[in-house]
């Protein structure tokens, strides 16, 4: 049940994502998007691990396959390295600088609120 759940999760949140991010047509506006899907995933997987309010099938199923297909770690991984080949460093420190300390701080603002909501 649980391979399932992931499954179902991960064509969900990849769908999501690409939904997303085929409406940011233009270059500039996909690399934001990106550190937003990822800002908004590290959001909820923190608010999804602090709380007991699924079994561990959904959490599974909801953090490595809804939360996993839908955040794009390793697109943001690759467009930093993009930015740099294309003379654009400091674009891409913002990016990083953005993403990780954004993730971070998002990840915590969600796992408080989760440890307060259960």
């Amino acid at each position: 049940m649980t391979t399932l759940m992931v499954a179902v999760g991960g064509l969900i949140g990849v769908l999501g994502r690409y939904g997303l991010t085929r409406l940011t047509i233009h270059h500039e506006s996909l690399l934001w998007m990106t550190a937003v899907i990822n800002i908004g995933g590290s959001f909820m997987l923190g608010l999804l691990t602090a709380t007991g309010w699924f079994t561990r099938d959904v959490r599974e199923g909801l953090g490595v396959g809804l939360l996993g297909g839908f955040t794009t770690f390793s697109t943001f991984s690759v467009q930093a390295v993009l930015d740099v080949d294309a003379g654009e460093p400091g674009r891409a420190a913002a990016y990083v600088l953005l993403s990780v300390v954004g993730g971070i701080a998002a990840a915590t603002a969600g796992y408080v609120l989760g440890r307060r909501l259960a």
